[in-house]
């Protein structure tokens, strides 16, 4: 493990147990900042950042921002990115409508122009770069190629319209976004095959790094309260193994099955935590956690679907 992760779990353990109230984006984001400007590894940053958060939204996005410079190690650290993949159909390849068609700009370079909708995109009203997947436009094509283009904000044709509130962690916002004609530079498009090089692959990285932060954050809550000391022994514990995974190979089918494992420990956690804010049904924090719950049930099904695949690639 990287030694900067380690000092971070150590940091985790043995710093005051004190957030700084943080009620919305604004306010979030110099401290994320001023993170992700040391340079640390990913999964370092996601731990500081969930052990800094009053409460989980901070945590889920600080985990999430750490996830995308997983995922693309030269986002600038003052990049607040959303990745821009789901529609109204979903987020399957086969439900993405939104095209890169290409075209020639009037110098004569190559470009591309992209049109369509995304929705549920994170922290989007306040992003300023999107990486935004289409599905390329080529009638020789045997199935549509997917391609993720770096679409910074504010661009031309380009709609950033904010979403309401969700009823769990409300205040890290999402946005609808419409694409009309936007024209996208050829180098503005990442490599390779956008669902097997990016799409696919976040989904554990996104994961691991998200639950990284709201483990930090629970453990700095627990040590706060003076909780069982059990409690922020196993958050402990689990922390460490996530970073593990999130600094190893995490397209390995043993690291799927290592994480559903893992997750598995981590909503027993989840539950232990929230028996012990019910004995303070009124503190803000308890109820902020009450509120948030629901949270660590997103994307359950997919999660599962991932654990099988993962043991029928080891012919388990």
């Amino acid at each position: 493990m990287h030694l900067d992760t380690c000092l971070a779990i150590e940091h985790a353990l043995r710093a005051a147990p004190t957030a700084t109230e943080t009620p919305d984006v604004a306010a979030w984001w110099p401290q994320w900042q001023a993170l992700a400007a040391t340079g640390a590894p990913t999964a370092a940053l996601a731990i500081r950042g969930g052990f800094a958060a009053d409460r989980l939204g901070w945590a889920f996005a600080s985990g999430y921002q750490a996830a995308l410079r997983a995922l693309l190690p030269d986002l600038p650290a003052d990049t607040l990115a959303a990745f821009c993949v789901t529609e109204a159909g979903g987020n399957r390849p086969r439900d993405i409508r939104t095209t890169l068609t290409p075209e020639q700009s009037d110098t004569g370079a190559a470009t591309w122009r992209l049109d369509g909708a995304k929705r549920w995109t994170t922290l989007g009203p306040a992003g300023t770069l999107l990486l935004v997947v289409g599905a390329v436009v080529d009638a020789d094509a045997a199935r549509p190629l997917l391609r993720v283009a770096r679409v910074p904000v504010p661009s031309a044709g380009l709609t950033v319209e904010p979403m309401p509130a969700t009823g769990f962690v409300p205040e890290v916002p999402h946005a609808r976004l419409r694409l009309q004609g936007v024209r996208v530079p050829d180098a503005a498009l990442l490599p390779g095959d956008g669902y097997d090089t990016c799409v696919k692959p976040f989904r554990t990285i996104e994961d691991l790094h998200v639950t990284l932060a709201a483990l930090a954050c629970l453990l700095r809550e627990a040590r706060a309260r003076a909780w069982p000391v059990a409690l922020a022994e196993r958050a402990a514990a689990l922390i460490t193994l996530l970073a593990g995974l999130a600094e190893g190979d995490t397209r390995a089918p043993a690291a799927h099955v290592a994480l559903a494992g893992a997750l598995q420990l981590v909503q027993a956690l989840y539950a232990q935590a929230s028996e012990l804010f019910a004995a303070t049904p009124d503190e803000p924090a308890a109820q902020r956690w009450r509120r948030d719950v629901p949270l660590f049930g997103v994307a359950g099904a997919a999660r599962t679907q991932r654990a099988a695949r993962a043991w029928a690639a080891l012919g388990g």
